[in-house]
């Protein structure tokens, strides 16, 4: 039996993040012929909903303060804006460098033959496994390319750059190898970041990386690793069960907005609120649509997904042609998104669960994670860059999206069968180094 333990996996309240863990799952079952899987996780709870057939779900080596901090401040019902929330998150800084201490020094005890004293379950896992596996998302970057960095972004960034860094310590401490499923890497802003983007990234076997951007980024750092350029893992994600079907009357256009609060000031957000308002206004006045409103990440803090949502409806003069849909998985999550004639998303993972059911897509985007994936279907006429956001802007691509709907929808379905062929083979090629893979397992 192989053993495969998988690192980096975040938060699941995050349908993307879900959307990116089950397909690696499912990836990894369908090419291995028989193995026993674990993963170290910042969201036990969260993955043991998924039901997914793991040996354990263990913590990581070291928390990441924000997380932490957020999950105090919901069991406390404090704002991310209470100075209590910065004194918790200072405080699980202090600890996040006594847990890298404690992490040496298990790896120490375990090398030397002993029984480590700090989390013994999750070394022997490192220990025991055959490969390694980084889980597919964005593990190592310093901000998003098109937002600006600033003080939150960077405490942020480090910390969790500096919690990835000790798994792969960890991992190459046992000599074992590492994969990192497909990822975007960087953009890096600062000394810190690039150092330990590069420390961690060269201690990789094989990197997967899912944009040209990044590629490029990782051959201009220097990487050594060997690097293949591939998609993003969450093309692969199929529902396990259909939910029952909505029965839409008439066209309906889903919208996944989103903005991260810390990189938008107050005149932005408006702007963004209000471009979409008055958009999605004159677009049902147009062209007879419904819109359907679904919040992507919900995280029950101030301005997450669903409170964008409702302060772009609330702004609406046309409510009664909109509702919001709050989804408890990502299957339902997806099978509502296949139902929409059109989707406008400010998220990356809505935009890539719609491609694969054919549906047309406006991206507003913030990161080149978002803009390569448009710019290799060649769809440069659907983008809006966040910070170029209005209303114009915006009406106008969805005037021409829905204008040209049917000929999106044929693009995407020559091209995104060849896309999941060849990330099934790249994934089944990196793999098969380390395990045992079913010779049907791989598309050759």
């Amino acid at each position: 039996m192989s053993k495969v333990h998988v690192i980096h996996v975040g938060n699941m309240c995050n349908k993307g993040t879900q959307a990116l863990f089950k397909s690696d799952i499912q990836i990894i079952n369908s090419i291995t012929s028989d193995v026993s899987l674990s993963v170290s996780t910042t969201d036990a709870e969260g993955v043991r909903r998924l039901g997914l057939p793991l040996q354990a779900i263990l913590p990581p080596m070291v928390d990441i303060p924000y997380e932490r901090a957020d999950g105090f401040a919901k069991r406390f019902a404090i704002e991310r804006d209470d100075p209590r929330y910065v004194a918790i998150t200072f405080a699980a800084l202090i600890l996040m460098f006594l847990q890298v201490l404690l992490t040496l020094f298990s790896v120490v005890e375990a090398q030397l033959g002993l029984k480590p004293s700090y989390r013994n379950a999750v070394i022997e896992h490192f220990k025991e496994c055959d490969v390694v596996i980084s889980h597919s998302d964005e593990s190592f970057k310093e901000t998003a390319s098109l937002l600006p960095l600033n003080f939150a972004w960077v405490v942020m960034w480090w910390s969790m750059l500096l919690s990835r860094t000790c798994e792969v310590l960890v991992a190459k401490s046992f000599r074992k190898p590492m994969i990192l499923f497909p990822n975007s890497v960087g953009p890096f802003r600062t000394i810190v970041g690039r150092s330990l983007g590069r420390f961690s990234l060269n201690r990789f076997d094989y990197l997967l990386i899912r944009d040209p951007m990044s590629y490029d980024i990782a051959r201009k750092m220097k990487i050594r690793s060997a690097k293949m350029l591939t998609y993003d893992t969450a093309l692969l994600f199929s529902t396990e069960k259909k939910e029952a079907r909505r029965g839409f009357a008439g066209p309906v256009v889903g919208i996944s907005p989103g903005v991260y609060r810390s990189s938008i000031s107050s005149r932005e957000l408006d702007n963004y609120v209000v471009a979409h308002s008055r958009a999605l206004d004159k677009g049902i006045e147009r062209y007879g649509f419904s819109v359907v409103f679904l919040p992507h990440y919900i995280s029950g803090f101030s301005l997450d997904d669903l409170e964008i949502c409702r302060l772009i409806r609330e702004k609406m003069a046309n409510q009664k042609a909109t509702s919001i849909i709050e989804t408890e998985s990502v299957d339902e999550f997806k099978n509502l998104l296949d139902q929409m004639d059109m989707v406008i998303s400010s998220k990356m993972h809505p935009a890539v669960l719609a491609a694969s059911g054919y549906v047309p897509i406006i991206c507003i985007a913030y990161d080149h994670k978002q803009t390569s994936f448009f710019n290799r279907l060649h769809m440069e006429d659907c983008l809006i860059e966040i910070r170029s956001l209005s209303y114009h802007s915006l009406y106008d691509r969805i005037e021409y999206v829905w204008r040209n709907k049917e000929r999106i929808a044929g693009l995407l379905r020559n091209t995104i069968p060849c896309w999941q062929k060849s990330l099934r083979a790249t994934i089944g090629h990196a793999l098969a180094c380390y395990v045992d893979t079913r010779r049907d397992g791989i598309d050759r």
